[in-house]
């Protein structure tokens, strides 16, 4: 039987969703082909008629993600205090219980790293945050801030996620929460 483009371009949509979503929450290794087909109702041969490799797959998916993300920062940092809403949502428990919804640089960028793959979409990713956040400082000084605030955000909910101890995890949501915009609001006082 015959499929239309519509048919097999939908059918492209949902394996980008579905793999998006398992690679954030189950990891890039972890999530094999077969298994993500068939949560599809898809065969595991079918899966070369949509992609090359699993490698392509994971940029695409890590680019839909992205457009996730984009679309959730957008309407953060629309809001009166960005950097803080930003801080909240980003240490939220919502982001740190529910990692196949959120950023994907916690989950992602490191099995990226450690499999020597470099992805275009991860700087993309990375530079749209720094982009924001630089904004929201409004300083000279906001490019090293930026990176400096992405990267204990990003580095704060990927030990929070994995260590044992649940008083541990509260503990460094909280810390590194209350940190980060006590160092904001600090600088919005002194001008800087």
């Amino acid at each position: 039987m015959r499929y239309s483009q519509d048919h097999k371009a939908q059918t492209h949509q949902r394996i980008i969703k579905e793999a998006s979503v398992r690679f954030r929450r189950d990891g890039i290794g972890a999530t094999g082909l077969q298994p993500l087909m068939k949560a599809l109702n898809l065969t595991h041969g079918g899966f070369y008629a949509h992609f090359k490799s699993k490698d392509e797959l994971v940029e695409k998916a890590l680019q839909a993600a992205a457009a996730e993300l984009d679309a959730h920062c957008d309407r953060l940092f629309s809001q009166e205090r960005p950097l803080e809403a930003f801080i909240d949502s980003y240490l939220s428990e919502w982001h740190l219980t529910s990692p196949a919804e959120g950023c994907p640089l916690p989950t992602m960028s490191s099995e990226l790293g450690l499999r020597g793959q470099h992805s275009a979409t991860t700087d993309a990713v990375l530079g749209a945050r720094l982009k924001q956040i630089e904004t929201a400082l409004g300083d000279d000084r906001g490019d090293e801030r930026a990176l400096v605030m992405m990267s204990t955000l990003v580095g704060a909910l990927v030990l929070a996620r994995s260590v044992e101890s649940p008083e541990m995890t509260t503990r460094i949501m909280d810390v590194v929460r209350d940190s980060l915009k006590a160092l904001n609001l600090e600088d919005e006082k002194t001008g800087q």
